[in-house]
């Protein structure tokens, strides 16, 4: 009996993993329809931002499946999807992606912490110069705890939670408004992700 439980749930497990390889090639290919776009983008703020990070990146935010790919209504006017249109959406991330990482440069600090200033805003950036001057998920936790979340009215530090295979090691909670602490993690997980599945 217990063989016959076990042979079950390894073939769901199976089933499981292909339908999830199967998903997550879907959304690349999704995403990789949007490269073009990227390119021109790019070619047009005369930006060397790094182009398979802007993919990963809209990879992270939508799976390039809203108006607003890469989510930055908020950088561009303070409101959710004020951003209609996939380019100016491309335009702006860019446009905020590239600030950040002139800003990180100009502090001494690392890529990731740009990267991860995406989320939480660029005052992100000046908080990590000032403690060591590399981005962490330790860093990155207590500035969502202590900054993000307070000042979007969170001040009891409630959180909620946050099921994703990067967090299982690290709580699976986020802070209630507090963004997302993993989110730089997730964004370099993800460009391994589209690296691997866009042979496919």
């Amino acid at each position: 009996m217990m063989k016959r439980i076990i042979k079950i749930f390894f073939c769901l497990l199976l089933v499981f993993f292909i339908f999830k390889g199967y998903q997550i090639h879907r959304d690349v290919k999704q995403v990789m329809t949007y490269r073009t776009l990227v390119r021109e983008v790019l070619a047009e703020e005369d930006t060397g931002t790094n182009e398979d990070l802007i993919l990963a990146m809209i990879y992270t935010e939508t799976k390039g499946k809203e108006d607003d790919v890469m989510q930055a209504s908020e950088s561009a006017t303070g409101q959710t999807n004020s951003i209609t249109n996939n380019k100016e959406s491309i335009r702006q991330g860019i446009q905020t992606l590239s600030e950040n990482l002139r800003k990180a440069k100009e502090k001494g600090v690392d890529p990731w912490t740009a990267v991860q200033a995406y989320n939480f805003g660029q005052d992100y950036i000046e908080y990590v110069e000032k403690n060591g001057g590399k981005n962490s998920l330790e860093l990155a936790r207590k500035y969502s705890k202590e900054v993000v979340a307070p000042s979007l009215g969170n001040v009891t530090g409630k959180t909620y939670i946050y099921l994703h295979p990067i967090s299982f090691l690290h709580g699976s909670e986020l802070y209630v408004n507090g963004g997302n602490y993993y989110y730089s993690r997730l964004v370099e997980m993800n460009q391994f992700i589209m690296k691997l599945f866009s042979w496919f």
